[in-house]
């Protein structure tokens, strides 16, 4: 039997949140019913109250009864109050019901929970663009397809459906592999070959390593698992993401990329695989400011645009500060050859000048060891060193620790 978390607005709509609960109840499990109201009584009685969510970040409410202003306290007081909650044992799961202010207020609860706390929002706002409620973690929204204004013959269904999932998501039993140490790894198309190569050298050797894709929200979803103190060690190899920050392109990660390594003192290899190009939309999108540069239609909606040498060397200068801000052991390893597969000799992105001036940055700007090879990105060869050289600050690292204990 599993205990889930019904979290609501019950000022408003107490009965629906209700309704939910009775329906987890009749298929076995216990609920704790929390208010995360802001304005009136609420319409059923929680088993945890607004005051005791709000207590837990050692917030209250103004004495003014604006509705916008108690929303933004309480979506700074959930998360603090559902993360005791959680690392105590005492739910196994959450769900919510919400319009505006209640989606907003429950997913900023949910996102300070780990991944694979099981999540279930049914939203009015499921069918539109939702990552800002969603974030990297693993939320389930769920259409609510009416209003969440009552219970009629459309919102019973859905809601009953609701808390079959959540019930079905704390049923599931979960086969962690053998356990075995994670490493992450990011990764484009431009360095697909790298990271299966480096990944199955890792795999060998006794690692599990997940892969995300550097689209700015696979770079900030990595760095949110880094973070979490679950990884081993970072691969992180396809730091493109930069180059969209830097130029102001569409696939940033935002100014805190490569920032969760040092945060919590994970081995890294660090390489600059795909530094060379920044990402737009279809070519008819490009900025006129942008003209003369020089493009390659990646995809009817993808248009690369090649860094040129003055972005290179601040790129270069980027990386290697990120990576002398890690304590742990960290290694920057260049391939001098072509950083993606359409920079190397022959490709639409060649540019010996610009990739000059980003492996000089890094030489001049890294404390931390740097590595060059005379290969490709995507050769076997800098696939193996990637490989090797984080199993051995790994090794380090862990020396390290011992040394401690």
């Amino acid at each position: 039997m599993a205990t889930i978390a019904v979290i609501g607005t019950l000022d408003s709509k107490g009965h629906e949140h209700g309704y939910v609960a009775e329906q987890i109840c009749r298929r076995g499990h216990k609920t704790l019913l929390i208010d995360v109201g802001t304005l009136g009584a609420p319409q059923v009685e929680p088993d945890r109250t607004r005051d005791e969510v709000l207590a837990a970040a050692g917030l209250e409410f103004s004495d003014r009864e604006d509705r916008g202003e108690r929303v933004g306290v309480m979506a700074q007081a959930l998360p603090i109050f559902l993360t005791r909650l959680v690392e105590s044992g005492v739910i196994d799961g959450v769900i919510s019901l919400g319009g505006g202010g209640g989606t907003a207020v429950a997913t900023a609860g949910m996102r300070a929970l780990p991944v694979g706390f099981p999540k279930l929002m049914v939203s009015t706002l499921a069918s539109g663009n939702t990552a800002h409620y969603v974030g990297t973690k693993d939320i389930v929204m769920m259409p609510s397809i009416v209003d969440v204004a009552g219970l009629n013959r459309i919102s019973r269904m859905v809601f009953a459906r609701a808390a079959g999932a959540i019930c079905g998501m704390v049923e599931a039993e979960i086969d962690a592999g053998g356990a075995k140490p994670l490493i992450v790894a990011s990764m484009f198309g431009n360095t697909t070959d790298l990271v299966n190569m480096a990944k199955a050298h890792l795999e060998e050797a006794g690692y599990e390593v997940l892969v995300f894709h550097a689209t700015g929200t696979g770079g900030r979803t990595m760095e949110g698992l880094i973070e979490s103190g679950m990884v081993a060690g970072v691969l992180d190899v396809t730091t493109t993401e930069w180059a969209d920050e830097l130029v102001g392109a569409t696939l940033t990660a935002g100014p805190e990329r490569m920032d969760a390594m040092s945060k919590v003192r994970v081995p890294a290899v660090v390489a600059p695989g795909c530094l060379d190009m920044a990402n737009y939309g279809e070519r008819r999108t490009i900025p006129d400011e942008l003209e003369g540069r020089n493009f390659y239609i990646h995809n009817p909606q993808v248009t690369l645009m090649r860094t040129n040498a003055e972005e290179c060397a601040e790129l270069g200068r980027i990386l290697a500060e990120k990576a002398n801000a890690n304590r742990a052991p960290v290694s920057i390893l260049v391939p001098r050859k072509a950083i993606s597969v359409i920079s190397a000799a022959g490709q639409p992105f060649h540019d010996p000048d610009a990739d000059e001036a980003l492996f000089c940055a890094i030489r001049e700007h890294a404390n931390v060891e740097v590595c060059e090879f005379d290969e490709e990105i995507n050769s076997a060869a800098f696939a193996k060193a990637c490989a090797e050289k984080l199993l051995e600050l790994m090794k380090v690292a862990q020396g390290g620790e011992n040394n401690q204990n």
